[in-house]
């Protein structure tokens, strides 16, 4: 029963971990003298990523969060001008696990045995504002950040969870 055990904790730690570490962060901020409710239209300033497939894809899932919002996309020249910068960052985690701890000074000093793994992983970061297109003030922020996945698919995903999340109370509440 105690090797079960032994065997068992660490593969449940690591499930832990990982799943804590595939959590997207959303953040978001803006002006609290900012009038929300005069603004009708927005339209997209630039789009920045360090891949050009992401571009539509970004413009597809703002475009859609604030028209479900009740403003109107039009090409230039809109209420609102928004920006947007995606960007992936490499990151590694260490991860130190221990079994066997024996009874400890009392029982004979024996503490058993750590391991060390060593895990490297990309972080995904989108920064979207939203400027006002006439006095070019910065008028809200919103940034979604989580690890990247190898399949494009589930990357595509995070990012529309994650811009959803990022407009979920907007406009903001005066």
């Amino acid at each position: 029963m105690t090797n079960i055990r032994r065997s068992i904790l660490p593969s449940v730690m690591v499930l832990v971990f990982t799943a804590a570490s595939l959590a997207q962060q959303v953040k978001t901020d803006y002006d609290r003298n900012a009038n929300f409710s005069k603004y009708k239209t927005f339209s997209f300033e630039k789009i920045q990523t360090e891949d050009p497939l992401w571009v539509d894809r970004i413009k597809s899932a703002v475009g859609a969060s604030l028209t479900a919002r009740g403003l109107s996309q039009v090409d230039s020249g809109g209420d609102i001008s928004v920006v947007a910068v995606g960007m992936t960052k490499t990151q590694q985690r260490l991860d130190t696990f221990y079994n066997g701890f024996g009874g400890g000074w009392r029982w004979g000093g024996r503490f058993g045995d750590a391991t060390t793994t060593t895990e490297t992983y990309q972080v995904g970061t989108l920064v979207v504002d939203l400027f006002d297109s006439n006095t070019k003030e910065l008028l809200w922020r919103g940034s979604a950040s989580g690890t990247v996945s190898s399949k494009s698919n589930n990357n595509i995903k995070n990012l529309d969870k994650g811009v959803q999340k990022m407009f979920k109370n907007y406009p903001p509440k005066a």
